[in-house]
C-alpha cells in the first residue's frame, strides 16, 4: 500500500537521486545531447522560500512516485496563488493500480490547504497523462512545442 505525504526536499533528495535516473531514462527529450544534470540548489532554495512542494509515495518506506511542483502567484495574474506542475513520477511497477490518481488528489488537496487557486500541469506526448489528467477534473488549456536549435 502506498502511503502518500508532504516531505521536505532537503531530507528526502538523496532517495529521489535514485528515482530521477529513471524518470530521466523514461521522458526525457534529446538525451544524447541533453545529460540529467538539475540544478539542486535552485530547488532547495525555491523550497526554503517555501515555493515548492513535494509529495512522495511510500510503499514499505520506499519513494516509489512523487510529485514537485512551484507556488507562486500567477505571472500574469499576481493576485492568484498558481502552482506549476515541474515534475511528477510513478515507478512503472506501481502503475497498474490507482497510484497516479491518489497521488494527484493528495496533491490536490495540500494545494488547496495552502491557499492555491489554480494548478497546472503537463505530461509529454510520448507518455501522456491526460487520462489521468482528466480524471481528477483538469482540462486541457495549451501545447507545448519543443525544437532543438543547437548544434547537430
Amino acid at each position: 500500500m502506498i502511503t502518500l505525504i508532504t516531505e521536505s526536499l532537503a531530507h528526502t533528495l538523496p532517495e529521489l537521486r535514485a528515482l530521477l535516473p529513471l524518470h530521466y531514462e523514461e521522458l526525457a527529450l534529446n538525451k544524447d545531447r541533453v545529460p540529467l544534470d538539475p540544478q539542486y540548489d535552485v530547488y532547495l532554495e525555491r523550497e526554503r522560500k517555501g515555493q515548492l512542494l513535494l509529495v512522495v509515495g511510500r510503499d514499505a518506506g520506499e519513494v516509489v512516485c512523487y510529485f514537485i511542483g512551484f507556488i507562486a502567484p500567477g505571472l500574469h495574474y499576481q493576485t492568484c496563488l498558481t502552482c506549476t506542475m515541474d515534475i511528477f513520477y510513478v515507478r512503472k511497477d506501481k502503475r497498474t493500480g490507482t497510484a497516479g490518481v491518489r497521488l494527484f488528489r493528495f496533491v490536490e488537496e495540500e494545494l488547496k490547504k495552502r491557499g492555491v487557486q489554480r494548478w497546472f500541469m503537463g505530461s509529454k506526448v510520448q507518455a501522456d497523462a491526460s487520462a489521468l489528467f482528466q480524471r481528477i477534473g483538469a482540462e486541457p488549456v495549451e501545447t507545448y512545442y519543443s525544437k532543438w536549435i543547437g548544434e547537430q
